[in-house]
């Protein structure tokens, strides 16, 4: 004797939803991932500080996804972006010379630790990314974009002078967006600059005018998705060098949140 099996249709849909929603990188996933005991001392301390849990899902990453850390120096997000997206997927740990030394002892504890296998080292020279067409779902750039807008000075023995432009911010975003998916995310996280002050002045400091930055990156092609507060310290004196240690970790942060059409 056959049985008939009735398939309900929409119990099928809702099914397979729930799968891909499962998949998607949220708050709880990046939580649960801080979690994993074998994660490097220097790292756990540093959570409480950067709270990757509210920067990460605005990526709108799913397992399986390549997503690019771009001068992540010692790799603190990239470890946890490739926990994240598993081993289907790939972490990007981009650098140049400058951010690899910056960050080369903690990138040496992170070796010696384990770091995980789909963690790509992609060091380049300058603002040159070198990196393939829509081949990303996601980009990351925490606290160095505002290096981009720095002019280089040198002391002459009576003050700081100018020798040389800043970096072409305009080359960077292009190839960014160029890199990027339809429809890929570009988090930008850095540290804010008091507005009306002048621009290099507030560079200076090594921060930048929130405004100033997202209007300019809006006009690189980017469409801007929004911003979020988790981060803000309205405590902050923004006329001080992010430098001096009693503001390491404490300065306030913006997270701006774009997209490529």
């Amino acid at each position: 004797m056959r049985i008939a099996l009735f398939v309900n249709p929409i119990l099928i849909c809702l099914s397979l939803a729930g799968q891909v929603q499962a998949e998607q990188i949220n708050e709880e996933s990046v939580l649960l991932t801080m979690a994993q005991a074998d994660r490097l001392a220097a790292d756990l301390e540093r959570d409480p500080r950067s709270r990757p849990e509210k920067v990460i899902p605005w990526l709108n990453l799913r397992a399986g996804d390549t997503v690019i850390d771009l001068f992540g120096s010692g790799g603190y997000y990239s470890d946890l972006l490739a926990r994240l997206v598993g081993i289907q997927g790939q972490a990007v740990l981009h650098n140049n010379p400058g951010f690899e030394q910056w960050g080369t002892n903690i990138l040496q504890d992170r070796f010696d630790n384990g770091m995980p296998e789909n963690v790509v080292m992609h060091t380049r020279s300058g603002i040159n990314l070198d990196l393939t067409e829509e081949s990303l779902d996601g980009a990351l750039i925490v606290m160095a974009l505002h290096d981009l807008y720095v002019i280089p000075k040198r002391y002459d023995g009576n003050a700081y002078v100018p020798v040389g432009p800043a970096a072409n911010v305009a080359y960077f975003y292009e190839q960014v967006l160029a890199a990027l998916k339809s429809g890929g995310r570009f988090v930008v996280v850095d540290h804010a600059g008091e507005p009306g002050m002048v621009a290099e002045a507030v560079n200076d400091l090594h921060r930048i005018d929130e405004v100033a930055l997202r209007d300019d990156i809006v006009a690189q092609g980017f469409t801007y998705v929004g911003s979020d507060l988790s981060l803000r310290n309205p405590a902050d004196d923004r006329t001080r060098i992010i430098f001096d240690e009693d503001l390491q970790g404490k300065t306030d942060r913006f997270i701006l949140v774009f997209e490529k059409p």
